[in-house]
C-alpha cells in the first residue's frame, strides 16, 4: 500500500507536538514491547518532543521473554531516550491468585496489559504526562487490543496508518533492523503472533480493511487483496464486533426534556 512517508511523518509528530503542548503537558510516556509498533511510536514522540519530554518505559510480566527486553532497549538507545523497567509480574500473580477464577491465556494476557496501563498512568499522573499509544489503524479497525489495556491511551498518533504503512514509516525513522524483521506478536502467550490471530498476513489484512473503509464491492476487495470473498466477510464481522472497542461506554441518555 502506497502513501506519502513524509507528509506522515510531518502531521503524526505535528499532532503529538500539538496536543502534548495543548494539554499543557511535561511528558509523554511510551511503553516498549520490544515490538514495532512501540518503537515506531517512541522515535516518532522523541522527533516531535525532544528526548527529554518522553518517558521510555518497559513493564515485563510472566509471558515476557528477554528478547522483548533486549529489543525494547535497543529501541530506547536508537531513540536517545533512557528506559526505565517496571515489573508487572509479581502484581499480576497476586491478582490472579486473588481472583478465584480460571484464568486462561487469554484472560491472562489482557490482564497484564490492563496492569501495563495502569502503570503507564500513575507514571503519566506523577509527571504531569499523558500516555502515548502504539495501536495503528489495522489494531484498531480489527479491535486487535485490549479495551482498558493497551487501548486505554490519551493519544494514538499511528491510528489512522496501516501496519503495512508503518513498517515503511518505521525504516525511514531508523528503526533498528532488528526491531523491524520481527514477526509481529502481542507477547500475549508463548509463540503468539498476531498474523496467525488475525487469520491474515497484514499485507492482505489491510488491502481488506482500505476496501471496506472505501465502499468497495466485497468482490472486488478480494480480487484487490487476493483473498477469499468469505475473508473478506470475516474481516468486516471483526470490525462490526469490535465497534465497542473503539467508543465511550453508551449513556443511558434521559433528555433536557427530564430536567423540566
Amino acid at each position: 500500500m502506497s502513501f506519502d512517508v513524509d507528509r506522515t511523518l510531518n502531521l503524526t509528530t505535528g499532532f503529538l507536538a500539538d496536543r502534548v503542548d495543548r494539554a499543557e503537558a511535561e511528558v509523554a510516556v511510551v511503553g516498549l514491547s520490544g515490538g514495532l509498533d512501540s518503537a515506531t511510536t517512541l522515535t516518532l514522540a522523541v522527533e516531535a518532543l525532544g528526548p527529554a519530554n518522553v518517558e521510555a518505559l518497559t513493564l515485563p510480566g510472566p509471558t515476557s521473554t528477554k528478547r522483548d527486553e533486549r529489543l525494547a532497549r535497543q529501541a530506547a538507545e536508537a531513540a536517545g531516550v533512557e528506559l526505565d523497567t517496571i515489573q508487572i509480574g509479581p502484581s499480576a500473580e497476586t491478582l490472579e491468585d486473588e481472583l478465584g477464577i480460571a484464568v486462561d491465556r487469554t484472560v491472562r494476557g489482557n490482564l497484564q496489559a490492563r496492569l501495563r496501563m495502569a502503570a503507564m498512568y500513575a507514571r503519566a499522573n506523577a509527571h504531569d504526562g499523558l500516555v502515548i499509544g502504539t495501536g495503528n489503524k489495522s489494531e484498531l479497525l480489527t479491535g486487535y487490543f485490549t479495551k482498558y489495556g493497551d487501548g486505554g491511551v490519551d493519544l494514538l498518533p499511528l491510528g489512522d496508518v496501516y501496519k503495512t504503512q508503518e513498517r515503511v514509516l518505521a525504516a525511514e525513522l531508523g528503526v533498528p533492523e532488528a526491531i523491524l524483521e520481527r514477526p509481529p506478536t502481542a507477547g500475549l502467550w508463548e509463540g503468539q503472533t498476531d498474523e496467525d490471530e488475525l487469520g491474515l498476513a497484514y499485507t492482505e489484512l489491510d488491502v481488506v480493511l482500505a476496501g471496506l473503509e472505501r465502499g468497495q464491492a466485497r468482490e472486488t476487495i478480494a480480487e484487490a487483496a487476493d483473498v477469499g470473498g468469505d475473508e473478506v466477510a470475516r474481516v468486516e464481522g471483526m470490525v462490526a464486533a469490535s465497534e465497542h472497542k473503539r467508543a465511550t461506554a453508551p449513556i443511558a441518555e434521559r433528555g433536557a426534556a427530564s430536567e423540566s
